[in-house]
């Protein structure tokens, strides 16, 4: 539809239609023409949601995880929720499916557990301590609520739980075991000779008969790439900066100033009781304090008696607050102690508390001087970025509509560049980016002639483009790959002279001649190797593999054989005797290596079998 619209544009239908559209976003909103205006449930497993939030935060997470994979060669067009929705979604539910099984086989994930991996978790800790402060930061930035991440942490645990269950439910025989081990243990005794590449004679002269009829031969491996010459224009946001006043400046300090830490922190430790019962709760209690009076350390006492199992093992400690990191209760008995003072007991939703302050520090608060370059960019940003995506907008219409670009630059005052010999794997500048080659090739593009839609290179660059001139592949000159043929015919000839020496040395193998005696007279250097294994590094790996391609000799028989390496030499193998792998012969090393990776194998397949089971037998509706 949104084709014919565009193939029409100019006509008075399609402008009636565009206004239609234009009208229900007015008057219902975005969300429902696109989500049908149901609700925020966008899957049901065995009747439990799944919300647009939770598949909304699996995106994000699949995002990031992309980002660090590609590095410096991150491709904004692989983040596109399109290409990632149906991948995330399908996880979620595989999750859920896994996570209801787990709760109904009552599997269980103490608080004191989660609280002891969130501790460990190096991603939250400042020189080797955990950091509440980092810690906050780093849900908030990838969408999570300590909350929600303590419930994923949960079902990754519970599923963990379940992987190990299946893996060792699993086991191998002694008879698998056995049968394994005749294969992958297996020893074979060969000898071989080395014909050298550089023993041939290569040929100096190649006819132009020879390489004219090449040439025609292979034609369809000289042809040029396909490519386009294209018109396009890129937009971001460093062309939109303006100059700030300094009165501004002066404000935004003034405002940032009032979101910077508190001027004092605090690092903190505390013991955490959870006891329920009146009596059993202040015995505990009785008995940290009465181990404080009699002299052992805060840290020592956390450990023993803590119930707070995340910071029990770092002797309690919480890290810094300036204020804000703990309950209201805590933070007020904080502010009132003295350095090495330990609290009363303080109540709060965790449980009681000991606090003691361990170190109080006063935080430097930044200068005008020293905060003004990132004040300049971040209002410099926050206006740019308004007057960008008005631009862009502005773009994406005026370039849906018009015949070519020229007329865009010169609405918006853009400047038009020119790129030429753009090719699908390669390309400069913007066309460095797959998504823009990808859309420079497209069909609507390429050969319809159009506009491209506007494409995000990244949060603050955009670009259009236009294709100018196609070059379809073509037969490239027989003068400019002259060279690569003779080398290609001299590099074949070179490889039938190996291949004819090799078949000479097989033939007198075959005949009765020692390979040892073969190789003295020609001149060759052989080697002999017994009980070499399948993954053995003294051979290299092309030898043996195609020495363990044989079939086994009969007795005092030979299998005789020939290769020709990447390398550019020729092996001839003889294959003397094979014997086959005994699994208690092995070292006990080995043993545990083959039952581990056995086990693995039967783990993965279990694994997999119980996901299908459980997706068989469940109720899933995707909305």
């Amino acid at each position: 539809m949104l084709q014919d619209i565009r193939q029409n544009v100019r006509g008075t239908g399609a402008k009636i239609i565009i206004g239609l559209i234009v009208a229900s976003f007015a008057l219902f909103g975005i969300e429902s023409v696109l989500f049908g205006g149901g609700g925020n449930t966008i899957a049901e497993v065995n009747g439990e949601e799944i919300g647009q939030r939770q598949l909304q935060q699996a995106i994000v997470t699949q995002q990031n995880r992309l980002i660090q994979m590609m590095g410096e060669n991150f491709d904004p067009a692989m983040l596109e929720e399109s290409r990632l929705r149906n991948q995330a979604l399908e996880a979620i539910i595989s999750r859920k499916l896994l996570i209801q099984s787990a709760e109904e086989m009552d599997l269980h994930i103490s608080k004191e557990e989660i609280g002891r991996v969130l501790g460990a978790m190096e991603q939250f800790q400042v020189d080797g301590e955990f950091s509440p402060e980092l810690f906050k930061r780093i849900l908030a930035d990838n969408g999570y609520t300590p909350a929600s991440f303590q419930d994923s942490l949960r079902g990754d645990l519970l599923l963990n739980q379940i992987r190990t269950g299946l893996a060792a439910s699993e086991f191998a025989t002694p008879a698998e075991l056995s049968l394994t081990a005749r294969s992958a243990a297996e020893k074979r005794d060969f000898r071989y000779l080395t014909i050298p590449g550089e023993s041939v004679e290569a040929r100096d002269e190649v006819g132009e008969a020879e390489i004219e009829a090449y040439y025609e031969e292979h034609r369809s491996e000289f042809m040029t790439e396909e490519a386009v010459d294209v018109a396009y224009i890129e937009v971001d946001l460093d062309e939109f900066r303006q100059p700030v006043e300094e009165a501004a400046l002066r404000d935004a300090y003034e405002v940032a100033r009032g979101d910077l830490p508190a001027p004092t922190e605090n690092r903190v430790s505390h013991i955490l009781f959870v006891e329920e019962q009146g009596s059993a709760l202040q015995q505990q209690i009785d008995e940290a304090r009465a181990m404080l009076a009699d002299g052992v350390e805060f840290a020592e006492v956390a450990r023993r008696l803590s119930d707070d199992a995340g910071s029990a093992t770092r002797g309690g400690d919480l890290g810094y607050s300036s204020g804000d990191a703990f309950p209201e209760a805590m933070e007020q008995a904080v502010a009132e102690l003295d350095v090495g003072e330990v609290s009363e007991p303080v109540q709060t939703d965790a449980g009681t508390h000991l606090v003691l302050v361990t170190e109080r520090r006063d935080v430097e608060t930044p200068t005008f001087e020293e905060m003004r370059p990132q004040l300049l960019d971040k209002l410099q940003s926050e206006e740019a970025r308004v007057e960008l995506l008005r631009t862009v907008e502005d773009l994406r219409n005026l370039a849906f509509n018009a015949g070519d670009l020229q007329l865009v630059s010169e609405e918006l005052d853009l400047e038009v560049t020119q790129q030429a010999g753009v090719t699908r794997s390669r390309g400069e500048g913007p066309f460095a980016n797959d998504a823009v080659r990808e859309a420079a090739f497209s069909s609507e593009v390429l050969e319809q002639g159009y506009n491209s839609e506007v494409i995000e290179l990244a949060p603050d660059r955009f670009v259009v483009l236009r294709v100018r001139q196609h070059h379809p592949p073509r037969p490239r000159p027989l003068d400019e790959v002259r060279e690569t043929i003779v080398a290609a015919i001299q590099e074949e000839a070179a490889r039938e002279q190996l291949a004819a020496e090799a078949e000479r040395m097989l033939a007198r193998l075959r005949d009765g001649a020692a390979i040892d005696e073969l190789a003295e007279a020609s001149g060759y250097e052989w080697q002999v190797e017994i009980g070499a294994g399948r993954r053995g590094f003294a051979v290299s790996p092309e030898v043996l593999g195609r020495v363990f391609a044989l079939p086994a000799p009969a007795e005092e028989d030979a299998i005789n054989d020939y290769l020709i390496t990447q390398a550019g030499d020729a092996v001839v193998v003889q294959l003397i005797r094979v014997r086959r792998g005994d699994y208690e012969s092995l070292p006990e090393e080995e043993q545990k290596q083959l039952q581990d990776q056995i086990a693995a194998e039967y783990a993965n397949l279990v694994n997999a079998e119980y996901r299908m089971a459980l997706r068989r037998t469940a109720e899933i509706n995707v909305m």
